[in-house]
């Protein structure tokens, strides 16, 4: 027996020493099927023909005047429009935060996470709430005696819905920046002679340029790949990339949304090669030991400059609620308002009755949060796990850790329009395997899809929490005769478990909000999430799309309340 024992033990020693390669192994057997299979799959769609190579599909689409300049050209103008509009809100909002110091202040930087928990297509309800032809803008303007405007379907509103989604990222990550300056140089500069404006100019500027360049680069990526708000705003007349692809994907035209899908990931992913550059950089670089002071927004000594500052900072505040606040509180407005603008909670009473009348094929919005919830919680089974076994490569020290970065944060540039592409054309019409023909379908598919696109959060969470631990308390475990299995979980998991518990919530709040993959891999309304249930009644009529919004709303804000408890200051992404 006490040999039976002895060798149990010794197995399981082994097993120990060796499990985190097998998870890593695992890690990146998930991957393969889940994401590299299926998108090689879209890729070989644009160019195989018969089982043969060609390049008449990515040809015909980069020579075709109407996909170069309507899909392509535009796809890039208006992203890179978004990308200003956003560094025009946010820049000035990491001047404050990073700058002045004003009751709110953490709240408000709190806040500027809401962009990666907040679901798009419910951004865009909110926007069609208040730019529509009975929306709140058009509303106030009668109550003046202006006459209405219209501005939905057009570029400006998909514009200005970016901004609001992408300027609080820009916020953070300057801020982050900002933050980090060590004011000991600035004073040096003041005291060769230079002006506060040189100062800055010579000093402060060059040390945030590269965090715009982030913020800018990370916002033309999200925006180039954008879905949700485009096709909501913009309809199928002002189509992107990415809006194309779907409607190519609908008619069955699968070489040319592959060859479009082609030239878009190239863009996302040329891109986020940039980003993961600037970001591998700025892990070992710590926060200043001496950051420059912030002073009152309500200036103690009254001067013109102090004064004209602070009704800057006034109008800003005022452009900001229009932006911010306003689509919004118009989606809740218009989801307890009818037709002449009275209280009422006909819209609600549609929910309630569509689920209890509703047809078999009709969208109903109990099995909407029933899936939504059930996805979520296969994804973070799924996202976590690879999450924190990719945060742990990509923090150690071996040949080749670059490429294995990038090869994790892959998912994280290829659209979810690709993906469920991917999934379509590979694993839920099948593939062959040995003789056997391999089918992930339905709620499988729909996880997958999520977990691939969440994970890489987890692991911007975790990973900086890994790569700040004192490498000697490894060190001391493993004299002592710990494995480095046991090293990370009595160890490192203990101290890094606040990014865990952040990054999950991340998970949960992408899995919700998900809308890209999941309109491609739905296999009808039984397997409907929230999102796609908002997309669905915004077809038909506002008022139903609106209230199914608010309730989810209150679904992705209890993930805001986690992630901002447990996130702390998370300026990476």
């Amino acid at each position: 027996m006490s040999r039976v024992s002895a060798s149990v033990r010794r197995a399981a020693r082994a097993l120990e020493q060796r499990l985190l390669t097998l998870v890593a192994a695992l890690t990146a057997v998930v991957l393969l099927v889940l994401f590299y299979y299926p998108v090689a799959t879209v890729f070989a769609d644009a160019v195989l023909a018969d089982g043969r190579l060609t390049v008449e599909p990515i040809a015909a689409v980069l020579t075709s005047e109407f996909y170069l300049v309507d899909i392509i050209w535009f796809t890039a103008k208006q992203a890179f429009y978004s990308t200003l509009a956003s560094l025009a809100l946010g820049l000035p909002a990491a001047w404050l935060f990073a700058r002045f110091e004003f009751r709110g202040r953490e709240t408000l930087r709190s806040l500027t996470i809401l962009p990666f928990v907040m679901p798009s297509i419910m951004v865009a309800i909110g926007f069609v709430a208040t730019f529509g032809r009975n929306g709140t803008l058009n509303r106030a303007l009668s109550l003046v005696g202006l006459p209405p405007v219209e501005l939905l379907f057009t570029l400006e509103a998909i514009v200005v819905a970016h901004a609001f989604y992408n300027a609080p990222l820009v916020a953070r990550v300057v801020t982050a920046a900002w933050e980090s300056v060590d004011a000991r140089t600035v004073e040096t500069a003041r005291s060769l002679g230079a002006s506060p404006r040189r100062a800055f100019r010579d000093v402060v500027l060059p040390q945030l340029l590269p965090s715009i360049g982030v913020g800018a680069t990370l916002t033309f990526i999200f925006t180039f790949a954008s879905f949700p708000i485009v096709l909501a705003l913009g309809g199928f007349q002002l189509a992107t990339i990415e809006v194309f692809v779907y409607s190519r994907v609908r008619d069955l035209a699968y070489a040319e949304a592959a060859s479009l899908a082609v030239v878009e990931t190239a863009v996302s992913i040329t891109l986020t090669a940039v980003y993961l550059r600037y970001e591998a950089g700025q892990r070992s670089a710590g926060g200043a030991a001496n950051p420059l002071p912030r002073r009152s927004v309500v200036p103690s000594d009254w001067t013109p400059k102090s004064a004209l500052r602070t009704a800057g900072i006034a109008g800003y505040a005022l452009v900001v609620g229009l932006v911010f606040v306003v689509p919004i509180a118009s989606m809740i407005l218009a989801s307890v308002t009818g037709g002449d603008g009275g209280f009422t909670l006909a819209n609600y009473a549609f929910l309630a009755e569509r689920q209890a009348t509703g047809a078999s094929f009709q969208v109903k919005p109990l099995p909407a949060i029933l899936n939504s919830l059930a996805f979520a919680a296969g994804t973070l089974v799924v996202a976590v796990p690879m999450g924190v076994t990719m945060a742990v490569l990509t923090t150690r020290r071996y040949r080749g850790r670059g490429l294995i970065d990038v090869l994790s944060m892959a998912p994280f540039a290829v659209s979810g329009i690709v993906v469920g592409l991917g999934l379509l054309r590979g694993l839920v019409f099948g593939v062959d395997v040995l003789g056997t023909r391999i089918r992930v379908t339905g709620a499988l598919a729909i996880v997958a899809a999520h977990a691939v696109g969440a994970y890489p959060f987890v692991t911007r969470n975790v990973a900086p929490l890994f790569a700040r631990l004192d490498g000697r308390l490894v060190e001391s475990a493993r004299s002592l005769g710990a494995t480095r299995t046991r090293a990370l979980v009595d160890i490192e998991l203990p101290l890094v478990w606040t990014g865990v518990v952040a990054g999950a919530a991340f998970a949960v709040a992408i899995s919700i909000g998900e809308f890209d993959s999941t309109i491609i891999l739905a296999e009808g309304a039984g397997s409907y999430t929230m999102p796609v249930a908002v997309e669905r009644f915004l077809g038909r009529r506002l008022g139903p799309a609106t209230a199914m919004g608010c309730l989810l709303l209150l679904v992705t804000s209890a993930s805001f309340l986690v992630v901002d408890r447990f996130g702390g200051r998370w300026g990476e992404l």
